[in-house]
C-alpha cells in the first residue's frame, strides 16, 4: 500500500507541472476567441445594439460598446496573462449576464438539462474565465513576471 501511495504522489507531482502550460493554452485559445468576438462586435455595433435592444437591456448602445471593448481588451489581457484574476472576474460576470439576458432557459437548465447549459454560446467563455479567476494565469504570464519582480523589489526595501 505504501508503494502505491508513493506512485500516486509522483504522478500527482508530475501532473502539477502541467498546470501552467495548461493555463497558458486556455488563456491563449480563449483569449484569442474573446478578442475575435469583441472585434466582430466592434465592427458591427449597429447589429449588437439592435440585439441588445431586443433583449431590453438598459442603454443598449453604451452596453454594446462596453461589452465589445471588454471582450476585445479582456481577451488581450488573458493572452498576456496580465491582471488575470481581475479580468477573469469581470469576464465571468459578463458571461453570467449574457446567460441571464440572452440564454436564460439554458442557465436555468443547468441541473435539469445540463446539455442545454453547456451548449449555450456563453458556456466556454464562462468556463475559461472562471478557470483563470480561480487558478490565476500560471507561470507563463506577465502576472508571474511582475510578481517575481515585485518580490525582489520588496525584499530590497
Amino acid at each position: 500500500m505504501k508503494s502505491l501511495y508513493r506512485v500516486y504522489e509522483r504522478f500527482a507531482a508530475f501532473a502539477s507541472y502541467l498546470k501552467s502550460p495548461f493555463l497558458l493554452v486556455v488563456r491563449l485559445y480563449w483569449g484569442w476567441q474573446l478578442m475575435q468576438s469583441g472585434w466582430g462586435k466592434l465592427h458591427h455595433l449597429d447589429r449588437v445594439t439592435d440585439f441588445f435592444t431586443s433583449l431590453n437591456l438598459p442603454a443598449p448602445a453604451f452596453t454594446a460598446h462596453f461589452v465589445s471593448g471588454l471582450e476585445w481588451v479582456g481577451g488581450l489581457l488573458l493572452i498576456l496573462g496580465l491582471g488575470s484574476r481581475l479580468i477573469g472576474l469581470v469576464l465571468t460576470v459578463n458571461m453570467l449576464v449574457a446567460y441571464w439576458t440572452a440564454d436564460r432557459d439554458a442557465l436555468f437548465a443547468v441541473f435539469s438539462d445540463p446539455g442545454k447549459f453547456y451548449n449555450a454560446d456563453p458556456y466556454t467563455f464562462l468556463f475559461a474565465s472562471v478557470m483563470v479567476l480561480v487558478f490565476g494565469a500560471g507561470l507563463f504570464s506577465v502576472d508571474a513576471l511582475l510578481a517575481k519582480r515585485c518580490r525582489g523589489w520588496i525584499e530590497k526595501q
